[in-house]
Parts: structure tokens; sequence; C-alpha cells
């Protein structure tokens, strides 16, 4: 019995987050309507409360969700590369790509941080931080990086990405500024090989 109100209330989270999630991509979070969210799942603003405490807290699981998939994805890129370095640089460049998603555009690095805050302390870029600065330490172990500190160099590693993606996102022309973005990625991070 327990079991079955467990997977009950799973799913209808899941139920939430989907509808928020295509609610927002469509028409933004200040525009996106809980009463009709809620209705075209057949729920009621009650389980909405009851399961994400308000609007802001099911924005929050959405782009928890869309941030892991982004995650996810550039690490799987980056893991196809030769080598450790190489992986680090693509994966980096992967996460500045998805800036070009219009649901990434408007739901994670627009609304996102308009009503979360600062997204580099999202419990999700805390993960990938995490990530980076393992790699970072195998690649200054293995002679490939300079022996910087491992934190410093992983949270500018992925400041960068970050504040890259959020410039595509916020631009007039996403197309345009996501080759100068990747390009200066790149030279940065290059900036960390030893000799």
């Amino acid at each position: 019995m327990a079991k079955r109100r467990v997977e009950m209330m799973e799913e209808t989270r899941a139920k939430l987050v989907a509808a928020a999630r295509k609610a927002f991509a469509e028409k933004g979070y200040a525009a996106a309507s809980m009463d009709e969210l809620t209705a075209e799942v057949g729920l009621t603003r009650g389980a909405l409360y009851h399961n994400f405490g308000d609007k802001r807290g099911l924005l929050a699981a959405v782009v928890n969700q869309i941030d892991a998939e982004m995650a996810f994805r550039a690490q799987e890129i980056g893991g196809r590369a030769g080598n450790a370095w190489e992986g680090l640089l693509i994966e980096g460049t992967a996460y500045i790509e998805m800036a070009l998603d219009p649901e990434v555009q408007r739901i994670v690095l627009l609304d996102g941080p308009a009503v979360l805050g600062d997204p580099s302390q999202w419990p999700s870029q805390s993960s990938c931080l995490q990530a980076t600065k393992q790699t970072v330490k195998r690649l200054i172990a293995q002679g490939v990086l300079k022996p910087v500190d491992a934190e410093a160099a992983a949270r500018l590693l992925n400041g960068a990405a970050l504040n890259a993606a959020l410039w595509i996102a916020a631009s007039e022309d996403p197309k345009d500024v996501f080759p100068k973005a990747a390009q200066a990625f790149r030279y940065l991070a290059t900036g960390l090989l030893a000799g």
C-alpha cells in the first residue's frame, strides 16, 4: 500500500514537472498559469503546493531536470573525445552550445536566474563543478595541466562556460554569439596547459 502511494506521488510530481516544463518553455515563467497547468494534467493547485511549495519550487524542479539533462549530454559528448583534456574542452563547448536551444534559453538561462538567483549556487551546478574538479585533478596529476589549485581551475572553467551560455541566451543573435563564445572558452582553457 505504501509503495503504491509513493508511486502515485512520483507520478503526480512527474506530471506537474512535464506540464510546467512545457508551459515555461512556451509562455515563460511569469506568463505560465498554475491553474491552467494543473488543470491540463487533471490535478489541483493543492497538488502543486503539496509537491513543490509554490510556482518557484516547481520552476526549481524543472530547471534541475533540464540542467541534469544538459550535464549528462555534455559529459556524454565529452566522453567521446580521444583524451581527458579534449573531453573537458568539448564538454564545456557542448554546454555552451546548448544555450542555442530555445527551451534551455528561456527556462534555465533567462527565467531560472531571474527567479532562482545565481546559477552557480544551484545544486545541479555544484555536481558539475565536482565532476570538473575531478577531471582537472587527474589532468594535473598527469602533467597535462599546470599545477594550479584544482578547485579554482574548475570554478573558472565552469564559470566561463556558464557565463558564455548566459551571454548567448541574452543576446539578440545567439547563433552569431555562439562561435565567439566557444572560441574564447577554448583559448581561456588552453592557458591551463602545462608547458
